[in-house]
Order: C-alpha cells, then structure tokens, then sequence
C-alpha cells in the first residue's frame, strides 16, 4: 500500500526507486512492527492489568517457581498480530496475494487462540481441546481453498536433498497439508511455556523462511540453487521480517521475569502462519526442520500421553520437555537459552539445504 504509492514517485526523485527493492522494504517491515509494539505495549501492558487484574491462570500441578508468574498479562499476541499485519499491508507492494493469504491465517488462528485466552483469563478454564483442534482444522480448510484456487496448485510435494523431483499427491495432499498447519500451530504453542522460549526460536524460523522466500521467488536464484520458482511469491519476505520485528519488540518484555505473555493468540497465529508460508513456498519439510524444537516439544508430549495411558506411569517429570527439565531443578533460564542454541542449529541444517542437492 505504503510502498506502492511512494513508488509511484520515482519519477521526481530517483530515491523513491528504493521502495521497488524488496531488501529495502524487508528492512522497514522489520523496523515499523518493532517499533508498533516497543512503543505500545507498555500501555497494552497497563491497560490489561487494570481490565483484567486477575491476569494468566498457573497450573497448581507445574514447577514451583511458576506460581509467582500467577496474574501476569496474556494477551501479548495481540499486539504482535496488529504489528505485523500493519507492517505487510504497509510495505507489501502490488497487492500480493501471497501476503494477504499469510495475513488472514495470523487473524483466523488468532481468533481461535483469543478466545481460548480470554476464557482463561475472565473465566478459569479456556476452550476445550476439541473444539480448538476443531476450529484449527476449519480454518487450514478454508486457507488451503483460497491457496489452491486463487494462488498455487496444491497437489505436488518437493523432496529436500533432491534435484527437481516431486511427488504428486493429489486429492491426498490435503490431508498432508492439515497435518503440517494444525500439528505446527499446536507444536508452537506448546513450546510457549518459559518467559521468551519460543519468540527467539520463531525468529530464526521466520528469518529462515524470509531466505527461502527471496530465493524461490527469484527465477535465477531460485535455478541456480535447484529449488522450484513460485512466481511472486518474494513477498512473502515483507511479512517474515515484519514477524522478525515484532517478535523481537515482544521480547524486550517477556524475557525472565516476563510482563507479559503471548498466549494462545500469538503462539498459534504465528505457527499457523509459518505452516501456511511453507506450503506457499512448497517447502513443508524445511518446516520440520527448522522449526526441530518445536516438533521435539510436541513429541514428548505425545510419548508422555501414550506411555501413560499404557503404563500409568510418566515417561518425562512433566510435559512438554522444558517442564521435565525444570523439574530437574534447572533454571529457567538456563533452559530457555539452551532451546534457543538447539533452534538456531535447526535454522542452520534447514539453510543448508539451499546447497545440499
């Protein structure tokens, strides 16, 4: 929108070129999402602590030192999906259809992950599992009828580590596709369970993505590095760095001792989305890897529900794994740092990917 218009003005000066560089507008995507919730989330702190004093509910049955967290605000993903919706509209340029889809599936999963908030923080008890995985299947249905019919083909699968081979899936990509978006957006939420685990993490997916998005969009990078050309699809670095920003404004206030959470609204909108970017860009199994820790966490949570239900017993101390963890009496920020060091070399084996064919 922004950008558009100022481009328009290249004609009188030739500095308005510089809003036709997606490098150029990647940059100021980053630094508006920042400074929207560096600026605004003290009031956003202030204002939830006066309308909903009795803040984020802790569970009795988790670590200890959890019980102080007792009242903190938890509607911090709201203000990052404002930022980071705001800054794509405002440096995306010629209406990118691959932005917008990326934008409606932060608000869509966001609604879900609000009310399931709200509930907690008005109520004591927030929306049941059902239902949520319920409205999450809803949703990635709807966006993958928008994606197939308006943006890209969904039948094909590309293979990392191979030169230009695919799989044809056909009508069963669908139900692959499913999987990826509501297994990343659980996954993501369930990594939010330290002050600042998961924004740092997110981070460096988001910038992963933002690398893989500039070159698959590009015809002689993306040839060069033997990925599959998505026509258009370069812009989906504009909200990547948006994301980068305002994740990075949030944890200035959610590091140890965290003033505010992101709850359920910030951690499924963003890993909805980034499920969402990666089947845009036909790069799911970059995902997986990238986003490694997230997929660890969700995993031991599912061994700790199987091995329960047939031994009665706890595989782990508790569940997810940074619980099991603290449980072992080691700090939480000890921990917290540890999972961003284990991230960041998901981010790096996902990277080498660009070469390794």
């Amino acid at each position: 929108m922004l950008a558009d218009f100022l481009f328009s003005f290249q004609s009188f000066n030739t500095f308005f070129n510089l809003f036709g560089y997606i490098s150029f507008r990647s940059g100021l995507s980053l630094i508006s999402s920042f400074f929207i919730v560096f600026l605004i989330m003290p009031y956003w702190i202030s204002l939830q602590n006066r309308l909903f004093p009795s803040g984020q509910p802790i569970r009795s049955d988790g670590p200890v030192t959890h019980l102080s967290k007792e009242g903190t605000p938890a509607l911090g993903g709201v203000l990052i999906i404002f930022s980071i919706v705001i800054s794509t509209i405002l440096w995306t340029a010629s209406f990118s259809k691959f932005s917008y889809i990326v934008i409606l599936s932060f608000v869509l999963f966001g609604l879900v992950g609000f009310s399931d908030d709200y509930l907690k923080i008005k109520h004591r008890r927030g929306v049941s599992s059902k239902i949520k995985f319920l409205f999450q299947i809803i949703i990635t249905l709807f966006l993958l009828y928008l994606i197939n019919q308006y943006i890209i083909d969904l039948t094909r699968l590309y293979l990392p580590f191979f030169k230009n081979f695919s799989l044809e899936l056909g009508f069963f990509y669908i139900f692959f596709a499913i999987f990826v978006i509501v297994g990343s957006t659980n996954a993501t939420n369930l990594t939010d369970g330290l002050d600042g685990l998961v924004s740092m993490p997110l981070i460096f997916v988001f910038l992963t993505f933002a690398v893989f998005s500039y070159i698959i969009g590009n015809a002689i990078y993306s040839e060069y590095l033997l990925l599959n050309f998505v026509p258009s699809s370069a812009e989906l670095v504009i909200v990547c760095t948006a994301s980068i920003g305002a994740l990075l404004a949030f944890l200035w206030f959610n590091s140890h001792p965290a003033e505010i959470f992101m709850g359920d609204t910030g951690s499924q909108s963003l890993g909805g989305s980034l499920a969402v970017i990666s089947i845009l860009l036909k790069q799911e199994f970059v995902l997986a890897i990238a986003g490694g820790l997230f997929v660890i966490e969700a995993i031991s949570v599912s061994i700790q529900v199987i091995y329960f239900r047939f031994t009665k017993k706890r595989f782990f101390l508790m569940a997810p794994l940074h619980h099991h963890y603290e449980k072992k009496g080691i700090s939480e920020q000890k921990i917290v740092i540890r999972f961003w060091i284990v991230g960041f070399i998901f981010c790096l084996l996902a990277l080498s990917l660009l070469k390794i064919r």
